[in-house]
């Protein structure tokens, strides 16, 4: 999982990863963190490497620091419920090529979230294209032969999806996993949707990510790397 300054979020996923019954390792590709990240992770298990700043970066870093036959990526900011664990612990006994995703929930009540997770869900089920919020297992063959995820600072994970469409079939997992809401709380839930959506297309019209990361701003403005898109 990529960090940056997510000390008050990644306790509850790494928590629910003590819940998993299959061997594994935990990795967390830290950014730069000025706060307790790395000391909560680590104190929880996990294994802590510093990475370039940029998802991008520190997903292709972690990948790489590990030579697991499955790899499992996750925003800082998940939780994953009893039945999201026995999924992946169904995928790690299997071993046929294959990318999957979960179905996303929004981790707050209110018709505007349920609408978004509908929108989501709809792209991640008849576009293959989910987002990286919404968790992503991939075998290890199948990650290298896509080129694993690019080093930019926007787009990183449209970019490794629509490359793993060329080399397997990008599927949607029957159960869902639980995103913070905080982007959306922040910034509004329609004006944040709208903005999504245009980086999304300007991007698949070929617009590079680094001339739009400037108006991408995660929580905390700490660059756009760490921020949420849906």
């Amino acid at each position: 999982m990529p960090t940056l300054d997510e000390a008050e979020s990644i306790t509850g996923l790494l928590e629910d990863l003590r819940g998993l019954a299959v061997p594994h390792e935990i990795l967390v590709a830290d950014g730069g963190s000025t706060d307790a990240t790395c000391t909560v992770a680590r104190g929880r298990g996990a294994r802590v490497l510093a990475a370039p700043r940029g998802r991008g970066a520190q997903l292709r870093a972690g990948a790489a620091a590990t030579t697991a036959p499955l790899l499992c990526f996750l925003h800082a900011d998940v939780r994953l419920s009893a039945a999201a664990l026995r999924e992946i612990e169904r995928l790690a006994e299997r071993t046929s090529a294959g990318a999957y995703a979960f179905r996303l929930a929004i981790d707050r009540a209110g018709p505007s979230y349920r609408l978004v997770e509908w929108g989501a869900n709809l792209r991640s089920a008849w576009g293959r294209l989910p987002y990286g919020d919404q968790g992503l297992v991939v075998q290890r063959a199948d990650y290298e032969a896509a080129g694993g995820f690019p080093a930019v600072p926007l787009m990183e994970d449209v970019a490794f999806v629509r490359a793993l469409q060329r080399v397997t079939r990008v599927r949607l997992l029957p159960v869902a996993i639980r995103v913070s809401a905080r982007r959306w709380e922040q910034e509004g839930v329609l004006r944040r949707t709208w903005a999504n959506w245009l980086l999304l297309g300007a991007y698949l019209l070929g617009t590079p990510p680094e001339r739009r990361a400037h108006r991408y701003r995660p929580p905390g403005g700490a660059g756009p790397e760490s921020g949420r898109r849906t």
